[in-house]
Formats: structure tokens, C-alpha cells, sequence
């Protein structure tokens, strides 16, 4: 689990629960069944065993704790008020007190979700974003506060940044905005394998110049190797230590946030696949379904199948099942094996295949 989060360097989090929670999906992808309280305990249990933090890197995500200091750059830029949504930034300015009021409340009372405000909200539900929530988020952006746990709604739940932390990473020396963004290219890199200047630059969506500059100084460093990949009409780039295997085997069944496809671009230029998520499409208007996962047997993304954990029957249904052309002849043999590692993973009974 370890060596897993420390390559991909994130696990973008999504409260869509028609399946999993997106942010545990990964580690199954690549590691099989596993215990999910370990990917709990290291991001939400005690501070003596937190390895992730929740901060805004590839939309909202985990991260090992060790990246705190290479995104501080970014919680500066939101603290004067250049980063972050627009419905946000005037808390670093002309609301900064309404802010300081709530972070004052936070370090008297202790750990509090959106919810635990009356004032200022808008809507109902923890999703609302009122006055409170917005302010909220400006302080999680510019790093004053942080996720202190999530309750069984997957509601955040926030406290001050130095009770969370712990003391050792706080401690830490703050890298230049170039340093860190070195840094952070880098370990794109080292998660993504191969990539354009692009790809490295959505990973943790950094800016244009910035990732621009970076890839240059690793280039001249020796730690990109610029190469050139058939079809791809721009350069692409390798870390120096990439292994470079002659084939791959293996399956997996791949989530819609998952690191290897979740810029869709790069998932086309890499498999020839077009991937698009259909949650927000009207449901007569979905061609493969709602929480669609795509299949990768060995090198090739070969199927796709419309998931959902029916819990209270205790079955995993399998709504569409669609097979790329080419797939190989075992692949509905391979998918059915992958469905019930996944519903074993999930506690779940069987597999429901479509009839069809």
C-alpha cells in the first residue's frame, strides 16, 4: 500500500458511491483485495498515523504527507487571494474577517463540518454552499485549516492545520515556487511513465509556464529523458528511472478517476480508447452506462463495464458489459473473474451479469 500511494502520488477523492468511494479504487486496481481501514487509518486516524492529507492537487485529493511542503506554494497564492475559485478569493481580502470568525470557532470548539453552522448557509445538505462553506474552503485552500476526519456521509470534517499535521511535516522547510514545482513534475512523471509536457501539467494542475520551465530544468538535469512515441504529434518524456518492461501481463478493472485514464486525451493516445464519464448525461442518453469501468487486460483497454454495489442485496451488478473491437476471445472469461475479486473485495455476495 505503501510503495502504491508513494507512486501515484494521489488518490483524487469523489463522493459518488454507486460502487466505491473513487479515492479506494486505485489501490484495488493494482493491488487486489485489500483492507480499506489502512487507507482510512492513513489519511483520517491519528495523527501518530496519518501518511495522507486532503489538499486541492488533481481536483480534490490524498496525498503522502511528505508533498505538504511542495504545494504550500499554492496555499500562499490562495491565502492573497490568486488562487481558488472566484466565490472564494474574497475571503483573503475583504471577507478575511468573516474568515478569521470561523477559524476562531474551529480552534475554540474543535473539529466541525459545514453542517455544524446554521449561519449563512444556503440549500439544505452538507453539499450546500452558503456563506460558511464558502469560507470554509477558502481557509482549506489556503492552508489554515485542513480534513480532520470524514464522518459516514463522507462529510469533511475541518480543524486547524498544526492539529492535524503533524509537527514533523509542518516542520519542514518551504521549497521556491520553481523547487517545488520541479518536484512536482517529477513525481508526475515518475507516476504517469510517459508523458507530454501536458500530461505532466494536468497531474497536478499546474500552470503552462510554469510546468514549462520545470520540465526544461529536469531535461537539462539528466531527470526527463525527452522521447518520441509513434502517433503522439508531441514530445513525450520519461523519468531517467523508468523501467521500461517488454510486455505486460495482467487485469484490472480501472476507475473513472484512476491516474491511468482520468485525463482522457492521454487514455486515447495511449489505447486508442475514447472515455468519457456519463454520470452528469441524462440516463437514455448514456451509450455504456453511469459508473462505467474500463477493463485493461495486459497492454489494452478491451471492454467496459456499468457497476453498481447493490448493498442491500448483497450483489454486484454488472448493468452493461461492452467490448472493444479487438477485444481477445477470453475477455468476458477475464472480466468475470476480475467482477468477483471486486465483489469479494466489497463484501458482496455474487455477481449479477447482464442477460444480454
Amino acid at each position: 500500500m505503501r510503495r502504491t500511494i508513494a507512486r501515484l502520488a494521489l488518490h483524487q477523492i469523489d463522493s459518488v458511491n454507486v460502487l466505491s468511494r473513487a479515492h479506494y479504487l486505485p489501490a484495488f486496481s493494482r493491488l487486489g483485495s485489500y483492507d480499506r481501514t489502512l487507507l482510512d487509518r492513513a489519511a483520517w486516524g491519528r495523527k501518530s498515523e496519518r501518511r495522507l492529507f486532503e489538499y486541492w492537487a488533481h481536483e480534490a485529493s490524498l496525498l503522502p504527507l511528505e508533498l505538504h511542503p511542495l504545494l504550500r506554494w499554492r496555499m500562499a497564492r490562495a491565502d492573497r487571494g490568486d488562487y481558488g475559485w472566484a466565490a472564494m478569493r474574497r475571503y483573503a481580502t475583504e471577507g478575511r474577517a468573516e474568515a478569521q470568525l470561523i477559524l476562531d470557532r474551529l480552534r475554540a470548539d474543535g473539529p466541525l463540518a459545514a453542517s455544524d453552522f446554521t449561519e449563512g448557509r444556503s440549500g439544505t445538505g452538507w453539499w450546500a454552499w452558503g456563506d460558511t462553506k464558502r469560507a470554509l474552503e477558502w481557509l482549506f485552500w489556503a492552508g489554515h485549516i485542513t480534513t480532520a476526519t470524514r464522518r459516514r456521509s463522507f462529510e469533511r470534517v475541518y480543524d486547524l492545520t498544526d492539529r492535524v499535521i503533524p509537527p514533523a511535516i509542518l516542520a519542514l522547510p518551504t521549497p521556491s515556487e520553481e523547487d517545488a514545482h520541479r518536484a512536482l513534475v517529477e513525481r508526475a512523471a515518475i507516476a504517469m511513465g510517459v508523458a507530454t509536457e501536458t500530461d505532466l501539467r494536468d497531474y497536478f494542475r499546474l500552470g503552462v509556464v510554469e510546468t514549462r520551465s520545470a520540465v526544461a530544468d529536469l531535461v537539462e538535469a539528466g531527470v526527463l529523458l525527452p522521447t518520441q512515441v509513434a502517433g503522439w504529434p508531441k514530445t513525450a518524456y520519461f523519468h531517467r528511472d523508468a523501467r521500461r518492461p517488454r510486455r505486460i501481463e495482467g487485469a484490472a478493472l480501472l476507475a473513472p478517476f484512476d491516474p491511468l485514464i482520468w485525463e482522457r486525451d492521454r487514455a486515447e493516445r495511449l489505447f486508442g480508447f475514447r472515455y468519457r464519464i456519463e454520470i452528469y448525461v441524462p440516463a437514455e442518453k448514456r451509450v455504456h452506462g453511469y459508473y462505467v469501468l474500463p477493463l485493461l487486460l495486459d497492454d489494452a483497454l478491451v471492454a467496459r463495464v456499468d457497476l453498481k454495489a447493490d448493498r442491500q442485496n448483497g450483489r454486484l451488478l454488472a448493468h452493461r458489459i461492452h467490448l472493444e473491437p479487438g477485444a481477445p476471445p477470453d475477455t468476458r472469461d477475464r472480466l468475470t473473474i476480475e467482477l468477483e475479486r471486486m465483489a469479494g473485495w466489497l463484501a458482496l455476495d455474487g455477481v449479477v451479469l447482464p442477460t444480454a
